[in-house]
């Protein structure tokens, strides 16, 4: 570990100290390795919850230098699964310190909703976390997986298709965003179709981070207190640019402009089970 890493980590230790006073996920999220607030929201919800089973999954990890569980691995010494499309990253990751001092298995793997299963059968039946975060079938995996039943689950949800209709992309074995649209923008699914999704499985929605990309649930025995949320209070509406022109370039489009750039593309409805048009 170098020197800003390590200041890093002590910043994070403190501030799970502070987190003890606070009632409200939005107002303790931090990030140490986390892309956003995330590592201060998972951190928030072990203490709450305090799963017995001390073991992650996450996939779609990239290189897991930035990650959701990478805190929870060296601050909580939690065991882990990760998973990545790309076997250079997976390779990456073993190379790095924290794969040796910790019990971190990753895996090579373009995961889809037939072969999820078999790729979770050898990790605990009810982890205290799972992160799933693709880019594309994140609503058709989760609805696949049987064999794990985690006490928390992050699922990333695509702000840009609003609040109002339960939505996802059609399933698409090797759906990749930047091949699906060259806007990046066209991906994952509706906040609705999540938390409909979440109902069937057990769980309930605790909120948002505050940047408008990944949603908590918790199973509902588990709540402890916590407060399930009604989907138009816990929406968050993205406010990160990282969609793309046609020649691959960062156009930095923001609000409504996101959604008329993919208006009119098909998305399957999960409550009509229709095919229908942005």
């Amino acid at each position: 570990m170098n020197n800003i890493e390590a200041i890093r980590m002590l910043l994070g230790k403190q501030l799970c100290k502070e987190q003890s006073f606070e009632t409200d996920i939005a107002r303790v999220e931090f990030s140490v390795f986390s892309q956003f607030g995330d590592d201060g929201i998972i951190q928030y919800l072990i203490n709450r919850i305090n799963p017995k089973c001390n073991y992650f999954i996450e996939f779609g990890v990239d290189n897991y230098l930035e990650s959701n569980t990478r805190f929870l691995l060296q601050n909580n010494n939690w065991s882990g699964l990760v998973m990545d499309g790309a076997k250079e990253n997976i390779k990456f990751i073993k190379e790095q310190e924290f794969y040796w001092k910790h019990e971190l298995e990753a895996v090579a793997a373009f995961i889809d909703r037939e072969n999820i299963n078999n790729l979770l059968c050898k990790a605990p039946t009810e982890p205290g976390l799972m992160h799933i975060d693709i880019d594309g079938n994140d609503y058709w995996i989760w609805e696949a997986i049987q064999v794990v039943m985690p006490d928390i689950v992050i699922v990333e949800y695509n702000s840009v298709f609003g609040c109002e209709r339960a939505i996802t992309i059609p399933y698409t074995k090797d759906f990749v965003r930047q091949n699906a649209h060259y806007s990046y923008l066209y991906a994952g699914a509706s906040l609705p179709a999540l938390c409909d999704l979440a109902q069937k499985k057990g769980y309930s929605f605790v909120g948002s981070n505050s940047a408008g990309n990944n949603a908590y649930f918790v199973r509902k025995e588990k709540l402890n207190g916590l407060k399930p949320l009604a989907i138009e209070d816990g929406y968050v509406v993205s406010k990160f640019r990282e969609s793309r022109d046609k020649y691959g370039n960062l156009n930095f489009l923001k609000g409504e402009e996101r959604y008329k750039e993919i208006k009119g593309l098909p998305v399957f409805n999960t409550r009509t089970q229709q095919l229908e048009e942005l």
